[in-house]
């Protein structure tokens, strides 16, 4: 009975012993696996940080930007605002012109027999002038 104890320990001994050999493979394995994601992760972290440079000056030159629109649009609205006192002030321009023309027409039309007369006594002066050069050269 003695042996067989012994046979049972043995292999209670040998299963431990396959057991622990199995356990150690599969450790080695996984802490090769581990270390190969620890440097994957070191890896992704380099890139992380060179990703979070670049995303800051681009979000810097992105402010700029957006600081210089802002000044160049307040610039553009003090021209636009300059370009309506122009248009304004030729439409103020125009009215005035219009105005003129239009007493101009209205004297015209109010004097307009006045000026025929006018013109007809002109006519009648020049032709007398002519009569008197004629007469001159006889």
């Amino acid at each position: 009975m003695i042996i067989i104890l012994y046979i049972a320990a043995l292999i209670a001994a040998v299963a431990f012993a396959v057991l622990v050999i199995f356990l150690a493979r599969t450790l080695t394995a996984v802490r090769r696996t581990m270390n190969n994601v620890a440097d994957t992760l070191e890896g992704v972290e380099k890139q992380m940080e060179g990703i979070t440079l670049e995303t800051t000056a681009l979000l810097n030159k992105t402010n700029k930007l957006a600081d210089d629109v802002g000044e160049k649009s307040e610039k553009l609205n003090t021209l636009v605002d300059g370009v309506k006192g122009i248009g304004d002030t030729v439409q103020e321009f125009n009215k005035s012109i219009r105005s003129i023309s239009m007493g101009l027409t209205q004297s015209a039309q109010d004097h307009t027999e006045s000026a025929a007369q006018a013109m007809k006594w002109g006519q009648v002066a020049i032709n007398l002038w002519k009569k008197a050069k004629k007469e001159e050269k006889y």
